[in-house]
């Protein structure tokens, strides 16, 4: 991982994440878009990811998921995964961001968010720990705390994960 500013502050921050929120397009998958010739869409997602989830939601931490783009794909990844923090089609994110923090009572520095784009960076600029991965947006990738060296569907959010739990072991 690429820390924009030092690990240590980092570890600290991740330390205190009580919920990880994730964008899908480019961060649980590689950001391509599959369509058939019937319109059906399909998506690839990465098991190491799926598993990491898992494991952090073991501990307490819960996943979510903020996205743009409104697919019956993400809602049974989501449902395989036990990830009941999920909305789709939803372009105004720090919106979703704050309606979480007053659903949830999670305040946004004990937040985690992954995301890879422009409409991600208001909620990257709003959270305590911001991830991005090696294909994201310029603008996006010197906004956030660190950048993953796994692009996205790729594991790249085991890569957060990961850290995360470390981050929590040591604390």
């Amino acid at each position: 991982m690429i820390f924009s500013n030092s690990e240590e502050q980092a570890i600290e921050s991740a330390s205190k994440v009580r919920l990880l929120l994730l964008d899908v397009d480019g961060i649980l998958t590689d950001g391509r878009l599959y369509f058939s010739n019937s319109g059906e869409e399909s998506k690839a997602f990465h098991s190491l990811d799926g598993h990491g989830i898992k494991m952090l939601m073991l501990t307490g931490i819960p996943v979510g998921i903020i996205t743009g783009r409104e697919s019956n794909i993400v809602t049974k990844r989501a449902a395989d995964l036990g990830i009941d923090i999920l909305y789709q089609g939803r372009e105004d994110k720090i919106d979703v961001l704050k309606e979480i923090i007053t659903n949830k009572g999670i305040e946004a520095h004990a937040i985690a968010y992954a995301g890879d784009d422009l409409p991600d960076l208001p909620v990257l600029q709003a959270v305590g720990l911001s991830f991005s991965v090696p294909g994201a947006h310029p603008v996006v990738k010197g906004a956030v705390n660190a950048i993953t060296t796994r692009c996205g569907g790729e594991g790249a959010v085991r890569e957060i994960t990961d850290f995360i739990l470390n981050a929590q072991a040591s604390h």
